[in-house]
């Protein structure tokens, strides 16, 4: 792609939310027609604010953002609008264009076809699972056939088949993409170039190949850099021992003294700030409820939806202490669905304990009030308030002082997902329900976040597509709804 035109390019970019919140510092890039680019950074970073500055939902602060004439760009964002969700299909899709077009109904079934869904087009949104949710937003993003493909966090949510199918499409797509993702493994198939947003600098660096040629290039660097950097320190001692020795000869002796100072400035001014790599959250344990015995949940029966059609199945599972359990099954079959009804306590066919305290991680962040501060958000799950307690756990979080203040609704989704950790940690509860848990958070993160889940001591229900995660964790008994 070296030989391919230019189709966007950043000239001296700058962008802040605020003047305390600066995202990009004089960046500058340039992305050829044709190629597949990833952009990475760490939660927070502003990986997404450079999606919504390439559309012009967002407007530079400085510098200028260049389009290629008369492309077209179709973007796939993380989430469904929430105003949005009592759409049909075809509503949903009618909004991809900026004029009516009459004959729809066919290109949507040929977009569907190629993320692998199939459901009525009256169907409304809120009705999907989040799985299903993922695929119609990338069906979205490709329905007008963009000659840019912009995609955020496209694997959050689908399972095995889905991402084996995201993939393929990626590899054959002949236009040009960027894609904001955490999934190493899925950015490896098809990735040719790295755009790695540095939360401490606000600069964008340029790295070529996959996401493992990104750490290797990056701790190649860090250690040339600490070894120069060590070099001139060595330099610099070594001239202040002379100047010591010079300056009590006096006469000329002075005089070299004199311009050594100078050598020992020049090499202090040579020194060079190491980078820093993203920080990780502190390793951390999710209390379990004390004083609790016997079953914490019961499940008789459950129901799960195959050809869009729900089907009520006879089980017998409990949970008790220290049980952990997987639940599994392809997209749309009812899982979320499962874990939902038993968080709010409607599912018929389950019974949580009347004293047992439920921990619900939902997949997309709708457990929290987004008009909240992220310190107001905090406080309402804690039995006992702790100041002290609450800004020690958020710390371990990366919820910085600034961040407390901040309303849920402004954070980045990986944000949110840290805030609905430090909730978990706050709660202290017997019955732990997880869904997904890892979409949005920071892979450096994940193995942190698996030790934590595998420690846990409560009763756990689990539910992800992502098989290295899980194999980190301590499963009790799988149960496949998709075999029931």
């Amino acid at each position: 792609m070296s030989n391919a035109e230019v189709i966007i390019r950043f000239s001296d970019v700058s962008f802040q939310y605020s003047h305390t919140k600066p995202i990009l510092d004089e960046v500058s890039f340039s992305v050829r027609r044709g190629s597949k680019i990833t952009i990475m950074g760490q939660n927070g970073a502003g990986k997404s604010s450079i999606l919504k500055l390439i559309t012009g939902e967002l407007e530079t602060s400085g510098g200028k953002i260049a389009i290629g004439d008369g492309l077209t760009i179709g973007t796939a964002k993380q989430v469904i609008p929430r105003d949005w969700m009592t759409l049909s299909v075809r509503e949903f899709f009618e909004k991809a264009f900026s004029k009516k077009v009459y004959a729809i109904d066919p290109m949507i079934e040929d977009v569907l076809e190629v993320v692998n869904l199939h459901a009525p087009l009256e169907r409304a949104l809120s009705t999907f699972s989040g799985g299903q949710q993922a695929r119609l937003l990338l069906a979205f993003a490709i329905i007008t056939s963009p000659d840019i493909l912009l995609l955020d966090e496209p694997t959050n949510n689908l399972d095995k088949a889905g991402i084996a199918h995201l993939k393929k499409f990626l590899i054959d797509y002949k236009k040009t993409c960027i894609v904001i993702s955490h999934d190493a493994e899925f950015l490896n198939s098809f990735t040719e170039g790295v755009l790695y947003l540095d939360i401490f600098t606000h600069k964008v660096e340029w790295y070529t190949g996959d996401y493992f040629d990104v750490v290797k290039d990056i701790a190649a660097r860090i250690e040339k850099e600490q070894r120069e950097n060590a070099q001139r320190e060595k330099d610099i001692l070594h001239r202040k021992e002379k100047i010591n020795f010079f300056a009590h000869k006096g006469g000329k002796m002075r005089n070299i003294a004199s311009k050594m100072r100078e050598e020992i400035e020049e090499l202090e001014e040579n020194k060079v700030d190491v980078r820093r790599e993203d920080k990780t959250i502190r390793p951390f344990t999710i209390p379990s409820q004390p004083d609790i015995v016997g079953n914490l949940i019961t499940i008789s029966s459950l129901s799960v939806v195959k050809n869009h059609k729900p089907a009520n199945k006879k089980i017998d599972l409990s949970l008790r202490r220290k049980e952990h359990m997987l639940l599994v099954g392809p997209n749309g079959i009812g899982k979320s669905t499962l874990l939902e009804s038993i968080a709010r306590g409607t599912a018929k066919g389950a019974k949580v304990a009347s004293d047992v305290r439920v921990g619900y991680y939902r997949q997309d962040f709708s457990t929290l009030n987004f008009e909240d501060t992220v310190h107001k958000a905090l406080t309402s799950v804690m039995t006992d308030h702790s100041e002290q307690e609450l800004r020690g756990c958020a710390a371990g979080f990366l919820i910085t002082a600034e961040i407390l203040g901040t309303k849920i609704g402004h954070l980045s989704e990986g944000q949110k997902g840290l805030v609905a950790f430090a909730q978990l940690v706050l709660m202290k509860p017997g019955l732990l329900i997880l869904d997904e848990p890892t979409n949005h958070i920071n892979f450096r993160h994940l193995p942190i976040i698996a030790k934590a889940l595998d420690g846990y001591e409560g009763a756990m229900i689990l539910v992800s597509h992502v098989p290295e995660f899980i194999s980190q964790i301590r499963i009790d008994q799988i149960v496949d709804l998709e075999k029931l």
